[in-house]
């Protein structure tokens, strides 16, 4: 009678299984692995993209240089005047933020807001009448230049360079899309704009007469 022979290589449908199991396994940690990853970059990019811009230019201002610091550290300066409903100076926020992490430690990087009475007199003297409203000034707090609107990036990049040399500014007198400044409406607000005929915050209110 002749005796079954087993193949020594042969391997058992339950051999084949256990075997198959860890590269499952395996397969199965390294499809979810790829799922967490995509997740999380969508996420990211949402939420970048539904960032506020208001926030990003309260963010900015919030670490901006103090005016009296600025004034007096014998640095040179650029000074914004801004408000958050400002749509280009929320379309510049991520520029100038770009800006100061590459001249930061060189330039003070001052911001104003129109809407804070605290800055009336400055506005007055700088004759702020349309924002983003730049004033770049030298280490002596002496204005160098001024520029009203939205400008390049690389306008301003040069414009800084030669700030922080003592050279003389490539880029002066420049005139880009602006926002009109708007008057204030509360009751307060009209009777100090009354009193103030001058205040420049009434721009945009003449401008519409």
């Amino acid at each position: 009678m002749t005796e079954p022979v087993f193949d020594s290589e042969q391997t058992s449908p339950t051999a084949t299984a256990a075997s198959d199991a860890p590269s499952l396994a395996t397969k199965a940690r390294n499809l979810l692995v790829v799922s967490v990853a995509v997740v999380l970059a969508v996420l990211v990019v949402m939420g970048v993209r539904t960032q506020s811009p208001a926030a990003s230019l309260e963010t900015l201002a919030e670490s901006a240089t103090p005016l009296e610091v600025a004034l007096t550290n014998e640095k040179p300066s650029l000074m914004e005047f801004y408000a958050n409903w400002c749509t280009t100076c929320q379309a510049m926020a991520g520029d100038m933020a770009a800006l100061r992490s590459t001249y930061g430690d060189d330039v003070n990087f001052v911001m104003l807001n129109v809407d804070n009475n605290k800055w009336l007199p400055e506005m007055l003297h700088y004759r702020v009448d349309g924002i983003p409203h730049w004033v770049y000034l030298d280490a002596q707090g002496e204005p160098v230049t001024s520029a009203i609107g939205e400008q390049p990036k690389a306008v301003i990049a040069s414009n800084l360079e030669a700030l922080m040399t003592g050279d003389a500014l490539p880029y002066q007198q420049g005139v880009g899309r602006i926002s009109e400044l708007e008057a204030p409406t509360s009751p307060r607000a009209m009777i100090e704009r009354r009193d103030r005929s001058d205040d420049p915050r009434s721009h945009g209110a003449q401008a519409a007469n």
